[in-house]
């Protein structure tokens, strides 16, 4: 992705911020998105809400939920992305999820429809390498980049597989187990990140366990990109009603924070 190109001829790291479509409603979620690039943001990484999402910590599972009665669907989270790119073409936006409602929507309507709102690239948390035909390379055919997931369990036998197709950046889930969980430590990230860099060209971004401008500045010195995603839904799980309603200043505070950690990984 050209911003990372840009980001180096700066010496930054970029702030990637996660966030899911549809939380706590759409209306909200627009505010928000169109609001990253402006606290900082150098990429997005938007959710598709699902089910049964098994990589995922209790934060943002509620958001799913949350994003499930304000009557997200695939198709939203589309309109979503096009809404935001009438107004920014530039910044890179890939969606994460899972493969069961993509399949259901259809593979190739989604990469189609995908490419057509401005999608820049997936992560599907449970595609692995092996099933790389049903959407790692038909999403290249479509130009469209398919990240990798590597993780410290990630051996020197497995990472050639892994890097196989991978494109756009690699993420590295700086912690084992789910989001929000452990809190990272920031030496064995830039060991693993610096053996990562022996092995392929591609940026390499970091996230799982990062929750504060301390800890994404740490991190920064280190990797081409920090992701936060957990402690962000969780600010906006903190500025919801009883009646799951958004709170007036959920989207100025949200967006403060963002700034701070954007901030703090800019800085390195």
């Amino acid at each position: 992705m050209r911003r990372f190109a840009e980001l180096k001829e700066k010496n930054q790291s970029g702030f990637m911020a996660f966030i899911t479509a549809g939380d706590p409603d759409l209306d909200t979620c627009a505010k928000l998105l169109a609001g990253l690039p402006k606290a900082g943001v150098d990429l997005i990484e938007l959710g598709m809400p699902f089910s049964d999402p098994m990589a995922d910590g209790p934060a943002i599972q509620l958001a799913n939920i949350r994003a499930f009665k304000a009557g997200i669907k695939l198709g939203k989270v589309l309109d979503l992305v096009r809404g935001f790119r009438k107004t920014d073409p530039d910044t890179p936006l890939v969606l994460m999820g899972y493969y069961n409602p993509i399949y259901i929507y259809g593979v190739e309507k989604f990469l189609r429809d995908a490419k057509e709102v401005g999608v820049d690239g997936l992560i599907v948390v449970d595609l692995p390498p092996e099933e790389d035909n049903e959407m790692c390379q038909p999403a290249m055919q479509h130009g469209i980049n398919f990240i990798r997931l590597v993780t410290p369990t990630t051996d020197a036998k497995r990472l050639p597989v892994v890097l196989g197709n991978a494109s756009g950046f690699l993420y590295y889930v700086s912690v084992t187990g789910i989001t929000g969980g452990k809190t990272v430590s920031a030496a064995p990230v830039h060991a693993a990140v610096t053996e990562l860099r022996r092995h392929t060209s591609l940026p390499v971004a970091v996230g799982f366990g990062i929750s504060t401008p301390d800890q994404a500045h740490a991190i920064a010195k280190g990797a081409d990109a920090v992701v936060v995603g957990s402690a962000i839904v969780s600010r906006i799980a903190s500025h919801i009603d009883a009646s799951g309603k958004a709170k007036s200043g959920l989207v100025a505070d949200v967006l403060g924070f963002v700034e701070s950690l954007a901030k703090a990984t800019h800085n390195r």
